[in-house]
């Protein structure tokens, strides 16, 4: 190690949670801070991801060992990580997502509520530019969008009419505007995960100039074996780079690999704890096919346009999950002469609680690569799953519908990993702190939905962001 490998600052990873973290960090550090970035995998041009995507999932995939490979685990180990797949849906959670336990006596409480978090929702927002309704709002808001919302379809505005508390134009970072940045107005082709025009907004388009910062040095193909520490604190990391294995000393070092790596880098340094690498979870999906009779589908500025909470919130959370409703603009002709977009594609998206036995570990065969156990979602998902034609029927019903058919199994995967290194309050029950900060190595910030208690319906992206946004910040306010 030379004596310029010691920074205020070492950020693992530059996906939302570590750019988001940067992006606020570097705004209030000094003139003089040095960062050093660690990435995994290597910077690509926008028409590259275009071309590749495919591999990039595979190699992925193949850089951890799935113990329950009929469960996939979508990610990327690129610059920008998974914001260059993601499908850029941004709702906010709502206030009772944080309050599962107090409310329905189910699940866990977040160690923050909304009100916490309202104000980096409305930074992340802005710095996503996205669109969103102006019609009102199933979670409470300071400030309007800063896009216009995306234009719906005749089955939204159908269902705008019939539930206007309870259905509203999605809110995403797929451009309705071309943004300052250049970022061009959506073109709703439909295939998000590989955005052909570069419109959604990405750590490549939009953030990439935080790495421009004299301040920051990027390492690309840097993998991170381990936290190094010293009693109560941490010295540095240790990561291989050409084959050799390195360590960078830095004074604060923030883990934003993903829910599979993040708990894997910390088992691998030593840190046991009988929370780590437990709960693994995410979202369920199941899709349903909605032929309708004499309404025309596919009129929306987007690939997905409307949000419905009619299986959300309420009481219905006590006994099983709720579920956050997404309509489709996705061009998909129905195959009947004069009916050719008389066709709705919904897809419900179902919470789901953390489960012990679902679990990240490090692997005797291979400790370089995370060993993932995945044994099932709970027994308060399988529940609402199985309502979901009932509760579809009278949630649609304001729809003029001939079928209404039913996917035969929910999605692989929502493509959202979540709940491997716990926020809370209890040292004994949780990684984290509420300010993301390891119980016992308090200069080590740990990001993205690992943290998260609960798997709520909601998309999580926007809050991964918010919540790196605010752990920057509070680190700033703690030192004063």
């Amino acid at each position: 190690m030379g004596p310029n490998d010691a920074y205020d600052l070492i950020v693992v990873g530059t996906g939302f949670g570590g750019s988001f973290f940067l992006h606020e960090y570097l705004r209030r550090a000094a003139p003089t801070a040095r960062v050093l970035v660690l990435e995994r995998g290597q910077r690509h041009a926008h028409a590259w991801h275009i071309r590749h995507y495919k591999e990039t999932w595979a190699e992925a995939e193949r850089q951890i060992l799935n113990r329950a490979p009929a469960k996939p685990w979508r990610f990327e180990l690129t610059f920008g990580g998974s914001s260059n797949c993601w499908w850029a849906c941004t709702p906010r959670m709502l206030p009772e997502d944080f309050e599962l336990r107090r409310r329905y006596g189910v699940g866990e409480d977040w160690p923050i509520g909304y009100d916490d978090l309202e104000a980096y929702y409305t930074q992340a927002e802005e710095l996503m530019a996205v669109s969103g309704p102006d019609d009102g709002s199933p979670f409470p808001r300071s400030r309007p969008y800063p896009q216009p919302p995306h234009r719906l379809t005749e089955p939204d505005r159908l269902l705008k009419r019939a539930y206007p508390d309870q259905f509203f134009a999605m809110p995403s970072a797929r451009a309705r505007r071309t943004t300052p940045a250049g970022r061009p107005r959506c073109c709703a082709s439909g295939v998000c995960h590989a955005c052909p025009i570069d419109s959604k907004f990405t750590i490549l388009n939009e953030m990439a100039g935080l790495y421009e910062d004299a301040r920051v040095e990027l390492r690309p193909k840097a993998t991170v074996q381990a936290v190094e520490f010293a009693g109560d604190a941490a010295t540095g990391v240790r990561y291989l780079q050409a084959g050799r294995e390195r360590v960078a000393r830095g004074e604060l070092i923030a883990l934003a690999a993903n829910g599979l790596f993040n708990p894997h880098i910390l088992l691998r340094s030593g840190l046991e704890h009988p929370a780590l690498g437990r709960g693994l979870t995410e979202q369920t999906g199941l899709h349903a096919h909605v032929l309708l009779e004499g309404v025309n589908n596919f009129g929306g500025s987007t690939s997905l346009t409307g949000h419905g909470y009619m299986l959300y919130a309420g009481p219905h959370r006590a006994r099983r999950a709720g579920a956050l409703l997404e309509t489709s603009n996705i061009p998909h002709l129905r195959p009947q002469r004069g009916r050719w977009l008389q066709y709705l594609r919904v897809k419900a998206i179902f919470e789901d609680l953390r489960r012990d036995d679902n679990r990240v570990a490090v692997s005797a065969e291979d400790p370089t690569r995370p060993e993932v156990h995945y044994a099932g979602r709970s027994a308060y998902t399988t529940e609402a799953i199985g309502a979901l034609r009932s509760d579809l029927e009278r949630a649609l019903a304001p729809l003029p519908i001939s079928r209404l058919k039913l996917d035969p199994r929910p999605n692989d995967t929502e493509s959202h990993i979540i709940g491997t290194t716990v926020m809370g309050t209890d040292p004994a029950r949780s990684v984290v702190d509420a300010d993301l900060r390891h119980h016992r190595l308090r200069n080590v910030v740990v990001l993205g939905s690992s943290v998260f208690p609960t798997a709520a319906p909601a998309n999580p992206t926007l809050t991964i962001t918010a919540l790196a946004l605010r752990a920057a910040r509070r680190l700033f306010v703690q030192e004063r």
